[in-house]
Formats: C-alpha cells, structure tokens, sequence
C-alpha cells in the first residue's frame, strides 16, 4: 500500500531505572523508507530500536509496528546489533553466525538442509562474503564481520530492517563498501536508489554517528538529544536552526564540498 506506515511512536516515554531513556516521542516511517538515526551517546538511538524489537516497554504512549505492538523474535524485522570484535578463540563459522538469522531466538546450529544452506549462500554471496563462509569468524577483519552480522539479519528477507551503528569503527572505504552492498541488494538499480528501494518496500533505519556516507541514499534522518527526536528530510533537520532548537543550545552547520559538519554539539 502507498504511504503505508509501518513505524509509529505517539507520545512515548520509556524509563530505565529511574532515568527517562526516551521522552515524548513520536514520529512515522513510510513504507520503503530509509532513515538514518543520528545523536551523541546516550540520545536514545538504541533504545528506539529496542523499543521496535519488543525488547523494551514504553512507560507512555503508544508503538505500533507492522499494524501490531512490538513483539519478541519478530522475523519480519532484521537486526544488526553493535558490532563487538568476537572473541580470537571462537570457532564458529561465518555461516554459522548468519544461520542464527533462521533460529529465532534458540541457540545453536539447527538442522542442516539444502534449502537451509542455499538461503545463507545467497546472504553472504549478496554481501560479497560468500568466499569467508567456512572462516572462523574470529578470523574475519571488522569490516567483513560486520558484513556477516548484516547478512544475518537479511535472512529472513524482512520488512524492516534495523542496524545498530554497522558503519562504526570503518574506514571511509570500507564503510562506502557497506553502503553501496546494503543498496546494492535492496535498491538493485544503481540509479535512483531511494526511489528503488521505496519501490522495493523494504524499510531501513540505520544508527550512525555521520549522515556525510549516507547523504546520497536516505530519505530522511531522526536526530535525536537527550531521549528527544526530530524527524525529517536532511534539509529540514541537519541546520543550524532546527539543531539548535532539539539540543536547547547554538548550534552551528556548516556544509561544503557536499558534505554537512555538525559544530557545537556532542557527537
């Protein structure tokens, strides 16, 4: 359905032990919408996607996701938490990792099956891993476990997508990588590639400390301070006026050379 929305927050408020993590909340994603969530450490990027997952509660308000409250083990939504470094002594495979995808929310390898196997080929080989398949994932550098963990939550071939900062601790290059692979596969023309992915109806929202590598593919940003949020066009929110108003402070955006920079504020 056209303009369908598939995320809705109307006035929520979440508290974890005592401190307010979000506070009045709302906003709506489109259909097809790839958004980009943007705020210093502590804004509540994570927490919003907790929110999503079923993974939290709101204290006020209301979350409607996918026409429903927030569920656990939602298969229609795919997750890439933070990437952390695993541990030098795992022995797990990358295929291993991106089976996990199919398990739910039950630990281990499952049952193996040909049509188990021709799923997790085809994530990985989408995300350009397909050769590191029998690795050790410990073996892996960042960027390609961060590959993995990605290919992990297209398995389901889900609705929406939510990635935890899958562009920290990468280089230009590899982050750029990254980008192009993710609209690569959602947005399989080159050209236009928000409009093909709204065509597509696969919605994105993706945390990130710099909208600069994203500017040419998002649709719109949430900027969030302090548990607030503003939601628009990055236009509409990346200025000077608008971030001043979210951090109750002066702040100052400078754009040159395509790129925006963010002066005054806690990135």
């Amino acid at each position: 359905m056209e303009n369908e929305t598939v995320i809705a927050l109307n006035n929520v408020t979440v508290r974890l032990r005592g401190r307010t993590v979000l506070d009045d909340v709302s906003l709506e994603v489109k259909k097809g919408e790839f958004v980009a969530v943007l705020g210093p450490n502590g804004a509540g990027k994570s927490m919003l996607l907790k929110l999503l997952l079923g993974l939290l509660k709101q204290a006020e308000g209301s979350v409607v996701v996918l026409g429903r409250p927030p569920r656990r083990g939602n298969r229609d939504i795919g997750y890439a938490p933070q990437h952390r470094a695993l541990e030098a002594d795992l022995a797990l495979r990358a295929r291993d990792i991106v089976g996990f995808g199919l398990d739910g929310n039950r630990w281990g390898i499952g049952l193996a099956s040909r049509k188990r196997d021709e799923l997790i080929d085809s994530v990985l080989k989408e995300m350009d891993v397909q050769h590191l398949g029998d690795a050790p994932v410990a073996q892996l550098s960042g960027g390609e476990q961060q590959r993995v963990l990605i290919a992990q939550a297209l398995i389901t071939d889900p609705e929406i997508l939510l990635l935890d900062e899958p562009l920290s601790n990468l280089d230009i290059t590899h982050a750029r990588e990254v980008i192009l692979l993710l609209t690569k596969r959602l947005c399989p023309s080159k050209q236009e590639a928000a409009h093909i992915c709204r065509e597509r109806k696969v919605t994105i929202l993706l945390v990130t400390h710099d909208i600069n590598p994203l500017l040419p593919v998002v649709d719109k940003v949430l900027y969030m301070s302090n548990g607030r949020g503003m939601m628009g066009t990055p236009e509409e929110i990346i200025t000077s006026d608008a971030l001043s108003k979210l951090y109750r402070t002066r702040v100052e955006v400078i754009r040159s050379g395509g790129r925006v920079f963010v002066a005054g504020a806690e990135t």
